[in-house]
């Protein structure tokens, strides 16, 4: 959900940067805006798409709408065969000067440790619920029944086991669960590497929320080498087939998801990074959980504290 709300307040950012400066031009740039932050999300939460391939449409639909209202602009639109022209050739023209190979860069190493981060929760979430519904072997289910019960039928119904006693009869029982300890404390740390990797210049808040001046500084080298463009345009596309004007005007709602900004502000001290690096601390806490999950159940319930009377599966005893 945090990373839903991300996405929705950078398409936000870069949706309004086009209804305040460019907004001639918004209505049809918001629509590539959306399906971009779609590219991302979709990408972010697994599905099979590179950051290259979405990043260079972004830009690929951009440029005929920044052509046909930034760099020869016109009482009426462009064609759409124009249109497809103008987007087939852009990696040719370079409208955008090297913007888009720095969005590929950014995006690709900030949204791939973030989506990996993502499936590691996810395994980890898995781990968890399965752990949490074992079921014990009828071999344990008396060792428990004798270690918990059988100095009731002496009437020592006060007594609790040894601690040794509790510990060997524990760890047999969860001798399985024993064996997810050594990958358990390996999945801790490579979450502990891979948030440290998420952090600094490729942060993906960092890189998402401010993706809206990658795009401004795009559309600056667009409208500065207009007439360079122009020329290479018509030598590629020739000079430009118009059709009856159609643009609306802005439209995007810019009040919307206002509750995210405010949640996302660069001055609170609450971001999705200090949020990851709190996490990540409370689960160091649990590095040893299934390691010591017996010594937990011993120490904590089942078993008599030092120095008081306990019951080693014979008889009562003081240890």
């Amino acid at each position: 959900e945090t990373f839903e709300m991300l996405i929705r307040v950078a398409e936000n950012y870069t949706s309004t940067l086009f209804c305040n400066a460019y907004r001639n031009m918004a209505a049809e740039a918001t629509v590539r805006v959306q399906e971009f932050f779609t590219d991302v999300g979709l990408f972010l939460f697994g599905t099979d798409i590179s950051t290259e391939e979405f990043v260079n449409r972004f830009f690929d639909t951009l440029f005929p709408v920044v052509y046909n209202h930034v760099i020869n602009p016109g009482l009426t639109d462009i064609s759409l065969e124009y249109a497809e022209c103008l987007r087939v050739a852009r990696r040719d023209i370079r409208p955008f000067g090297n913007i888009p190979k720095k969005a590929i860069r950014q995006m690709g190493r900030s949204l791939l440790p973030s989506r990996i981060f993502l499936q590691a929760l996810n395994l980890g979430i898995e781990v968890i619920n399965t752990t949490d519904h074992l079921r014990f072997s009828k071999n344990c289910s008396r060792a428990l029944l004798r270690m918990q019960y059988c100095p009731h039928c002496q009437g020592l119904t006060l007594s609790k086991p040894c601690m040794g006693y509790c510990l060997n009869t524990i760890r047999g029982c969860l001798a399985a669960v024993a064996e997810v300890d050594l990958h358990w404390r390996g999945y801790i740390q490579s979450l502990e590497e891979l948030s440290s990797a998420m952090s600094g210049a490729y942060d993906i808040e960092h890189v998402l929320l401010n993706f809206h001046s990658l795009v401004n500084d795009a559309l600056v080298q667009a409208r500065v080498n207009r007439p360079e463009l122009s020329e290479q345009v018509n030598k590629i596309c020739g000079p430009p087939v118009r059709k009856p004007k159609e643009s609306p005007g802005c439209s995007f709602d810019q009040n919307k998801d206002n509750h995210g900004l405010k949640m996302f502000s660069r001055d609170r001290e609450e971001t999705l990074s200090s949020r990851r690096k709190e996490f990540i601390s409370h689960l160091r806490l649990y590095r040893a959980f299934y390691g010591a999950l017996a010594d937990q159940l011993c120490g904590n319930e089942l078993a008599a504290a030092d120095g008081l009377p306990c019951w080693n599966g014979e008889d009562v005893v003081r240890r």
